[in-house]
């Protein structure tokens, strides 16, 4: 079920003179502060307890108005959306969920397989055949990986942090789903936002059974979460800028007209499981990417700026590659 509806509405959380949280609420060029609204998670939590929709409630609180390119001059833009205990935030996704996105993969994965079909393409080839119905009933599972809890997730304009034993560390420019888990069980989609799904491809090139070590990873979201419908077609642009140049560029296409399944298949796969529809908690699903400079032989270096762009979302997603200090992990026993 969907928090907004469909229009272009988005929301945005940004801290305001004081230092705290706000949110704002954006229609066009048309921005307000949401009165009330101590963050995007009370807002949406009012809006199911209300039986309204985000969008509505938005209205309703109409406040002072808001500048978004000025806020995002000014360094003040958070991500989303955030729970107030970062262990009930999950950030999970798919892959292989893109017409073309098994092309990249396949080429990590085949020199494993002795040149055979990779079990990457066969996954790729159901989602193909079976990841849209006819009728909208559950067709073929994707992929799936866990990413993190709420601690890996960061918004736009902070550093991206890659852990000292990562061999690499490369963007994923995609769209993500934002989610809430209703009192009752029922997950609620509050909207869509830009994301970098930051990855170790030299890890998952490796062996694939790595691909879960190499998920687990920070994250980044663009500061709009986008309410209604997802577009059919999104045409965004990614790149890495370095030392003030741009050092790679690429369009990146997403959208159902651009994937192999539909959105409601993989939240359908994804909510499936009791474990993940408890109430209170924040699920943030990242639907995959068929563009990747690691595809084309990118090495990423610290200082690299990601940067990820697309209508109808405003303000491009910019990250800076940050290597983190080496940590000494010892366990003891009790």
């Amino acid at each position: 079920m969907s928090l907004g509806e469909s229009c272009r509405v988005r929301l945005i959380q940004f801290r305001d003179d004081q230092n705290r949280v706000a949110v704002a609420a954006l229609d066009g060029n048309d921005g307000w502060h949401v009165r009330d609204a101590g963050s995007v998670y009370a807002l949406a939590l009012q809006a199911i307890r209300d039986a309204t929709g985000l969008a509505d409630l938005a209205h309703a609180h109409r406040g002072n108005p808001v500048d978004l390119l000025q806020l995002a001059e000014e360094g003040r833009l958070l991500a989303p959306i955030a729970h107030p205990d970062p262990a009930h935030c999950h950030l999970a996704g798919t892959g292989l969920t893109h017409l073309g996105s098994a092309e990249g993969r396949d080429q990590m994965h085949k020199a494993a397989s002795g040149g055979h079909v990779t079990d990457s393409m066969r996954m790729f080839l159901m989602g193909v055949e079976g990841g849209k119905t006819p009728d909208g009933s559950p067709g073929v599972q994707p992929e799936w990986f866990y990413k993190g809890d709420g601690t890996a997730l960061i918004g736009p304009d902070a550093d991206l942090p890659s852990p000292d034993f990562a061999l690499d560390g490369s963007e994923e420019p995609e769209i993500a789903g934002i989610y809430i888990i209703g009192d009752d069980g029922t997950p609620y989609r509050l909207g869509f936002a830009l994301a970098n799904e930051f990855s170790d491809h030299i890890t998952e090139r490796g062996n694939y059974l790595w691909l879960a070590h190499s998920k687990l990873r920070h994250a980044s979201l663009g500061a709009e979460l986008l309410l209604g419908d997802l577009p059919a077609d999104i045409q965004g642009t990614s790149r890495i800028v370095r030392d003030g140049e741009t050092l790679w560029e690429k369009p990146f296409l997403s959208g159902e007209a651009n994937m192999s399944h539909s959105i409601a298949n993989l939240e359908h796969h994804h909510f499936k499981y009791g474990l993940f529809r408890q109430p209170g908690d924040v699920h943030v699903h990242f639907f995959g990417t068929a563009t990747l400079s690691f595809a084309d032989n990118v090495e990423t270096r610290e200082g690299d700026m990601f940067e990820v762009s697309a209508p109808p979302f405003a303000v491009p997603l910019r990250n800076k590659l940050k290597r983190m200090a080496p940590e000494k992990v010892e366990v003891k026993a009790l």
